[in-house]
């Protein structure tokens, strides 16, 4: 690539990477999971996992700097076609339980909005499971119709309401470390050296999940590699500064959700409303009422749209867009005049309903349930991770078939075991989330949940792997009538 095309500096990396990566409900979710223990565990995930991650990342995207950064691309070039597309494949199927829960996230988003004072949510929360679910699967319905139209403008919306929940986000962090001062009030008593080291045992290692679940997807900056000035020195740079970001707000975050609530007495549904309630806070101690939870609720309506048919629609089209017809059947990627793919979209709305109601029939109660639901994306979504690792692993096994400008690790058995020690704690914190912890284990609920928990990765991946037999049936039948 000519250096007139390398324009991208370790700032723009960097940025460009803290908001692919970050949002404040990473903070508020895994408070919520581990109380001010979190301060530990982002320390340890940071160094030890996330930082490694980034730098993989960059050398694959060296690595491959011809196939736009793609997943399932590196691990065509490093393993089987068959592989790859199992690597598309969940990449896209990992949004299924995405796209079950981002709707509940909207009506809570919008309940804010209208209700700053929290009446309309309180009412949400108090809502029989099944109808809250008949009214998220509406929804999702009205949503999936609107993004075979294409609404551009509200992807834009989304963009500028992201980027506003990210300054809200850095805004909460500044205001919630000074608040404190102002008012000589910390809502967690007696913080010693002690409060931030958590207790290692089975309950601590089920919340791993959502950690990983926090910092996962900076693959998406891979592309970009080859962008940078002196990519060998700025974009491992770059990266690192991300890493550092992170650990910032990550660990300044958490504090100040100390500061200002009681990390000893969690409220209950701190992962549905925390949010909102931070901010509720917030205007409390600096007396501007509701303004502040008022602007971070619209913001994130319209960010919770957007990513709801973003969602739907970009996932399917890197899947089936440019489909091998060996392992997709043809007729999923069917598209109307409008270029929709119109099967593709059925095949969605039935997974996506499916998860929708059936876990309303066996969780009793709808804080409950959204947090079943967020927790499940925290062991379903990392499976996308997994592939990034294998590839590198992969990568090093075959190091002298590709150059790179950039390499993390120059020693290929070393890569290898870092590349393994990351797919290995990945799937281990993705096994663990499997197991709830705030219901008595081996109830009648606690079986429903780790059965769901289990059964729906497991079949979201067989789906995968029952295409290619349906493909070779329903191609070889549909070319033998042509």
């Amino acid at each position: 690539m000519s250096d007139q095309n390398r324009n991208l500096t370790w700032q723009n990396i960097a940025l460009m990477g803290f908001v692919m990566v970050w949002g404040f409900g990473n903070v508020v979710n895994n408070f919520a999971n581990q109380g001010l223990t979190v301060v530990f565990s982002w320390i340890f995930m940071i160094a030890l996992y996330f930082v490694p991650y980034t730098l993989m990342v960059g050398e694959l995207g060296s690595a491959f700097k011809d196939s736009q950064g793609g997943v399932s691309a590196w691990i065509s070039s490093t393993t089987t076609p068959m592989l790859a597309f199992m690597a598309g494949w969940t990449y896209w199927v990992v949004h299924v339980p995405y796209l079950a829960q981002k709707p509940q996230s909207l009506l809570i988003a919008l309940s804010w909005a209208i209700s700053p004072s929290g009446e309309l949510a309180t009412t949400l929360k108090e809502l029989n499971p099944l109808i809250l679910q008949g009214m998220v699967l509406v929804v999702f319905l009205v949503f999936l119709y609107i993004s075979t139209k294409g609404v551009k403008v509200l992807k834009v919306i989304g963009n500028v309401a992201g980027m506003s929940m990210f300054v809200m986000s850095l805004l909460y962090i500044v205001l919630g470390l000074a608040a404190p001062a102002i008012t000589g009030h910390v809502a967690t008593p007696n913080i010693t050296p002690k409060s931030f080291v958590p207790k290692f045992d089975f309950a601590y290692l089920t919340t791993l999940s959502m950690l990983v679940f926090a910092v996962g997807g900076c693959e998406k900056i891979a592309p970009y590699v080859n962008n940078t000035k002196n990519p060998s020195k700025n974009f491992p740079k770059g990266m690192l500064i991300l890493a550092g970001m992170v650990a910032v707000c990550a660990l300044l975050g958490s504090i100040a959700m100390g500061m200002m609530f009681n990390a000893n007495a969690i409220p209950e549904d701190l992962m549905m409303n925390g949010q909102y309630y931070a901010f509720q806070l917030l205007g409390e101690h600096y007396g501007l009422g509701s303004l502040f939870v008022i602007v971070y609720a619209l913001a994130n309506t319209a960010a919770q749209l957007s990513a709801l048919v973003f969602s739907i629609d970009a996932p399917l089209r890197v899947l089936l867009g440019e489909a091998d017809s060996r392992f997709i059947p043809k007729k999923l990627s069917k598209t109307n005049k409008n270029g929709v793919l119109v099967n593709g979209y059925i095949m969605t709305a039935i997974l996506v309903s499916v998860l929708i109601v059936i876990p309303a029939l066996g969780i009793g109660n709808t804080n409950e349930l959204f947090n079943w639901l967020l927790k499940l994306n925290s062991v379903v979504m990392p499976m996308r991770y997994l592939w990034v690792f294998l590839a590198y692993m992969g990568l090093k096994k075959m190091s002298s078939k590709f150059k790179t400008e950039y390499k993390f690790i120059k020693s290929d058995k070393l890569g290898f075991l870092v590349g393994a020690w990351c797919f290995g704690f990945t799937a281990f914190a993705c096994i663990m989330g499997m197991f709830p912890t705030d219901v008595p284990a081996f109830s009648k609920e606690w079986i429903f949940r780790v059965s769901l928990n289990v059964i729906t990765p497991i079949v979201l991946m067989g789906i995968g792997l029952l295409l290619p037999v349906i493909a070779k049936i329903t191609n070889e039948s549909e070319n033998a009538s042509n």
